[in-house]
């Protein structure tokens, strides 16, 4: 049985939409060459620059709960390989966008070459931006939804700020992965679901978010 299909089985993908990306969308386009032959593995693989391409199931978990929908207008922070970013492109569609953010050049360009071989880039759907995703990217604000792939000490109150009502944020703080959904300026409805492991956040000063 195929990874995809052993993660409908267990019930980590259940959306029709988000299963068609899955299916569609290709993990081995998304990792280096030497490690393309482990693509059906279900766990975290390096991808350089002490990043990871996160596990299948993590992935898939984190996307059913962030619900993305055609037309959408996404933020991808920590982008790394760009398979979330194609997940995403997939799933909002022509009228929709993804805004890509990663702060290591290297990684920027991998992901972006890996997600231009599904012609998201080409269409307009998924735009690469080289910076720092703690701060968001108020330029494109606001967002439908937040999407993070590296783990934060706290939530960045950009992102906060840059999402729209009713619009949610899927991301690791430490060891759980975190859904905020906005239901007002003020009010966020939070949900906590412990027991992941994500590799840190890293800012534009090079440092991790956990280190002073």
């Amino acid at each position: 049985m195929s990874l995809i299909d052993n993660l409908i089985k267990d019930g980590w993908l259940k959306t029709p939409r988000i299963i068609r990306a899955f299916k569609e969308i290709k993990r081995i386009d998304f990792l280096p060459e030497d490690s393309k032959n482990l693509a059906e593995l279900n766990e975290a693989l390096p991808i350089g620059y002490g990043q990871t391409i996160s596990q299948p199931l993590v992935v898939a978990f984190m996307i059913e709960h962030l619900q993305p929908e055609q037309g959408h207008k996404i933020l991808d922070i920590g982008s790394g390989s760009g398979w979330t970013t194609a997940l995403l492109s997939y799933i909002v569609g022509p009228k929709g966008k993804v805004i890509a953010i990663e702060v290591v050049p290297e990684l920027k360009e991998f992901g972006e070459k890996n997600v231009s071989k599904y012609n998201f880039i080409q269409k307009g759907i998924a735009e690469f931006i080289c910076a720092d995703g703690s701060k968001g990217y108020e330029i494109k604000a606001p967002f439908d939804n937040i999407l993070a792939s590296a783990s934060a000490q706290e939530i960045p109150q950009p992102w906060k700020e840059q999402l729209r009502i009713s619009g949610s944020i899927v991301t690791p703080i430490k060891s759980s992965i975190w859904v905020f959904t906005k239901k007002s300026e003020k009010e966020f409805e939070e949900r906590e679901y412990p027991g992941f492991a994500f590799v840190p956040l890293i800012t534009k000063n090079g440092k991790h978010e956990t280190e002073e």
